[in-house]
């Protein structure tokens, strides 16, 4: 698909918060949008409707989009809750969403919710399909279900990816790029610069970076806490 070429070795930058964050203003997010692409920014993953309809508006950078609880709950590492159920991925067509990422785990979802019919309905809708996935297993069924990109979004943050590194999980990448033929996204608790040249020396179609960009409290907290690691 044309809008997964575009994303081909740029930097995605996630931009999101949650409401109880004082950047879930709609001007805040609106405002960090338009600072990352000023910045470079290749494309844009963001959560919610709102924020879809401001950057297809705002942008001419492929836009990612997600849904997710206003509360990530403290069993977040047994339950699907990006983009869940279709009802999910309709919002997010409607919205004007380029690419639909849902969780793309094997793991139940919530009222029965079909992967495959999700699936099926973006491509009607002549939009992209990335997976979330946490292992290469995962992977290799989200592709075999149309899954049109994979991203290693969700390594270390389930119960199926336990011994995931600390850092970027770069041997899920490698193993994906080796296994599956539909392009593979490297994301998750990228930091440094470094880390994103070896993503593509390794064959990473492109990189998202969220929290090391537009969580202010979390990259505060790194400096504060600089002594104590």
């Amino acid at each position: 698909m044309d809008i997964i070429d575009r994303l081909k070795n740029k930097v995605v930058v996630s931009v999101q918060a949650m409401p109880s964050e004082p950047l879930y203003l709609e001007k805040c997010m609106a405002a960090m949008m338009k600072s990352v692409v000023k910045g470079g920014a290749g494309g844009l993953r963001v959560a919610g409707t709102r924020d879809v309809k401001n950057a297809k508006t705002l942008f001419d950078v492929p836009v990612i989009g997600i849904t997710k609880p206003d509360i990530i709950p403290a069993n977040y590492k047994e339950i699907v809750y990006i983009t869940p159920e279709l009802k999910d991925v309709i919002a997010l067509i409607e919205a004007g969403a380029d690419i639909i990422a849902f969780d793309g785990t094997q793991r139940p979802r919530p009222n029965k919710a079909s992967l495959a019919e999700m699936i099926k309905y973006i491509h009607i809708n002549k939009k992209a399909a990335m997976a979330d996935i946490s292992t290469v297993e995962e992977g290799i069924e989200a592709v075999k279900l149309g899954a049109d990109i994979l991203s290693t979004t969700l390594a270390g943050y389930t119960l199926e990816s336990k011994d995931s590194p600390q850092g970027p999980d770069f041997p899920l990448l490698e193993k994906l790029i080796n296994t599956v033929n539909v392009p593979v996204c490297l994301e998750g608790r990228i930091w440094e610069p470094c880390e994103v040249d070896r993503a593509f020396s390794l064959g990473a179609h492109c990189v998202v970076i969220g929290s090391a960009i537009t969580r202010p409290q979390l990259i505060t907290r790194r400096f504060v806490q600089r002594g104590n690691k």
